[in-house]
């Protein structure tokens, strides 16, 4: 039995479907690498037949149902050594067609819209959909957003990454992209606190199915330099509880450490944006009599000591 493309035709056949799913459910939230004995059962769980299946290939190849998408791991290194394949010709077409726009805007010679801009961004999702860490394929993207100036165009790549990190949560390469981004929108739009609420959200579902994810914990203490006080507060009531259930992990008690320094600086900021100290200390105090009480409760625990 035939497990994967053997020609060229069929390699790239193989990624126009992969593309061609991403393009069809643009609401994909999850993606995961399946094998392929699990395609049945996941098909069992929702509510198919093999008589409804469509008989095409693909379905035994990409898993696509409620907003979910299972890739089989028999075509993984075919598909991303083809994904990375097309995307680097893509990148050099653009980068060739970029000089090409140079000189033509210098001689007044009108240019044709970058047809290999939506190339390089569509090969390079798939690339990064499949090896998170290709560190190129984000070093284009960041090249050709940087050149956007409305706010759809980075939100959109907040949503990108949030569903690469569904499947790879400890990817270094796309925290320091979300990172970019926001830093981005801070310079452009005035949506950010929103944004900073969702990322912080966002950090804690991740802890819950990653533990000890340390760049995720990384990523939700560098957002508190763009916290307001009142968010700052906000997170300190949120992160309580779930700090209370994982006193093991000590990230999240180095997130409340890094909210409270915040409490701390803001009370030498002068004006409308100083905070009161009378209830920074109130703050502090419920914060050490609360470790406390979690220092009793879970004796030897040192994460609460330091």
């Amino acid at each position: 039995m035939k497990q994967g493309p053997s020609s060229e035709d069929d390699c790239f056949s193989l990624l126009k479907q992969f593309e061609h799913v991403l393009e069809s459910d643009p609401l994909i939230d999850e993606v995961g690498f399946i094998h392929p004995s699990q395609f049945t059962m996941l098909d069992k769980e929702a509510g198919f037949s093999n008589e409804f299946q469509p008989n095409n290939g693909t379905s035994s190849k990409f898993w696509n149902q409620d907003h979910k998408l299972g890739i089989s791991t028999d075509i993984l290194v075919q598909l991303c050594k083809d994904a990375k394949h097309v995307f680097l010709l893509a990148l050099q077409e653009y980068k060739s067609h970029g000089n090409a726009c140079d000189e033509s805007q210098i001689k007044n010679i009108s240019c044709s819209p970058c047809i290999p801009e939506s190339d390089v961004m569509k090969h390079s999702q798939s690339v990064l959909l499949l090896s998170s860490d290709f560190g190129t394929a984000w070093n284009a993207r960041k090249l050709i957003l940087s050149k956007k100036d409305h706010l759809s165009a980075f939100t959109e790549e907040l949503r990108l990454s949030g569903l690469i990190l569904s499947n790879s949560p400890k990817s270094e390469s796309t925290w320091s992209h979300r990172r970019w981004i926001i830093k981005m929108i801070s310079q452009s739009f005035s949506t950010l606190q929103e944004i900073i609420t969702k990322e912080s959200e966002l950090v804690e579902s991740i802890g819950e199915r990653s533990k000890m994810n340390y760049r995720a914990w990384y990523h939700r203490c560098w957002l508190v330099s763009y916290m307001t006080i009142e968010q700052v507060i906000q997170e300190l009531n949120k992160s309580k509880r779930w700090a209370g259930l994982h006193v093991a992990d000590s990230s999240c008690f180095h997130y409340r450490r890094r909210l409270m320094l915040k409490i701390l600086e803001s009370l030498y900021v002068k004006g409308s944006s100083a905070y009161d100290k009378t209830e920074a200390r109130k703050i502090w105090k419920e914060e050490l009599d609360w470790n406390e009480e979690l220092v009793e409760r879970y004796v030897g625990r040192e994460v609460l000591k330091v």
